[in-house]
């Protein structure tokens, strides 16, 4: 097959599958899996992703939007698929129609969603979200159990499940942490207490899996390191992960420079002698980070060669070390192993003062996807 640009993101379904095994065993029997493939899968390709989670054991997929859920459906996913966040009430029909498992946490939507299903003669399974002090949606874990109360009496809809987010799963010892955890269990304490006992509870994230035994529950919902990727410095060499995601370019351009020519945008590089540059073609339009320009390094010949000025929108020059011989056409590594060189999601995030999850979810569509070993 000709390359029609000489840019692309490998992945490696092995990895996905292999990471989700981990998880599983990690959380126990009695728990069930969620792998969240939201954002088109954080940037490797939901559909890859989910047909490899699922191979690895995983229960339930997770989505952000009806759109991502729907996607699915159409490609021909038949497991359970949760909407982690409400829906508007004037899509619940769409809901319905899809069989997707909606997150219910206001009575605007819940009488929309349970109009939807009466009409269709079907009841629907939905879960509870209770906002347990991360202020982002839910009800308020003190009101939880009088809303569930109420949700009851709504016909054509079943409560399934009850769940929280944590905020600060990552950071071991943090009080905040454990006022959450609290605010849980004495919400569904009250549920109860009125006869409101959901089937599954569900809490726990990626780092909240990794460090959090007690918050592992009915199910854990796994998305950061279903695809190799750390929820934080906290969770390195307690798990083995296997990083899903390569970002490869080839060398577009290769040329010799002087002693104190500038190079991209501004002239924020001057070469300090004769130097030789080799261009990339990929760039911010593709997701490398526009603010990592002059820190980050990739990887050519098995050598680490320093990116030097400005990362432009299609394109990126780097440094190439005197003893290594580089040619138009030679493999070069943004995100990913090379020889016995590798380069981790979080270096490169690092360098552009963000997180793994943003920069993994930035390489964008522009760039083909291709799957490892193929």
């Amino acid at each position: 097959m000709s390359e029609r640009r000489w840019a692309w993101v490998e992945i490696d379904p092995q990895a996905v599958t292999h990471n989700v095994r981990t998880l599983r065993q990690l959380a126990g029997t009695a728990a069930r899996l969620m792998a969240v493939v939201k954002a088109d899968g954080y940037g490797h390709g939901a559909a890859t992703v989910a047909r490899a989670a699922l191979a690895g054991g995983a229960d339930r997929l997770g989505v952000a939007t009806l759109d991502e859920a729907i996607a699915l459906r159409e490609a021909g996913f038949e497991a359970p698929i949760h909407l982690l966040s409400e829906a508007p009430p004037d899509a619940a029909s769409e809901v319905v129609a899809a069989r997707i498992v909606p997150t219910v946490c206001t009575k605007g939507f819940a009488i929309a969603l349970s109009q939807a299903a009466s009409a269709a003669g079907v009841t629907v399974p939905y879960h509870l979200k209770i906002d347990t002090g991360m202020n982002r949606i839910g009800v308020r874990a003190e009101e939880a159990a009088d809303f569930a109360l109420w949700l009851r009496a709504l016909p054509g809809v079943e409560m399934e499940g009850v769940f929280t987010h944590f905020a600060t799963a990552d950071t071991l010892g943090d009080w905040e942490f454990e006022r959450q955890v609290e605010r849980l269990s004495n919400a569904l304490g009250r549920m109860r207490t009125e006869g409101v006992k959901p089937t599954l509870v569900h809490a726990a994230n990626s780092a909240a899996t990794v460090l959090r035994p007690e918050t592992r529950l009915d199910m854990v919902r796994c998305g950061i390191a279903i695809y190799g990727l750390h929820a934080a410095p906290s969770t390195y060499g307690k798990i083995d992960l296997v990083p899903a995601m390569r970002v490869v370019a080839r060398v577009s351009f290769v040329k010799r420079i002087g002693l104190g020519e500038g190079v991209s945008y501004g002239f924020t590089y001057h070469a300090s002698g004769p130097t030789t540059i080799a261009t990339l073609p990929l760039g911010y339009a593709d997701g490398v980070p526009r603010l990592a320009s002059n820190k980050m390094e990739v990887l050519i010949g098995g050598t680490r060669c320093r990116q030097v000025g400005r990362v432009c929108m299609d394109q990126l020059m780097v440094e190439v070390p005197d003893h290594l011989r580089v040619d138009v056409g030679d493999e070069a590594v943004i995100v990913g192993s090379q020889g016995g060189e590798r380069i981790v999601m979080d270096e490169l995030a690092d360098h552009a003062s963000t997180i793994n999850y943003e920069i993994a979810c930035a390489f964008g569509r522009r760039l083909e996807r291709r799957l490892a070993g193929v």
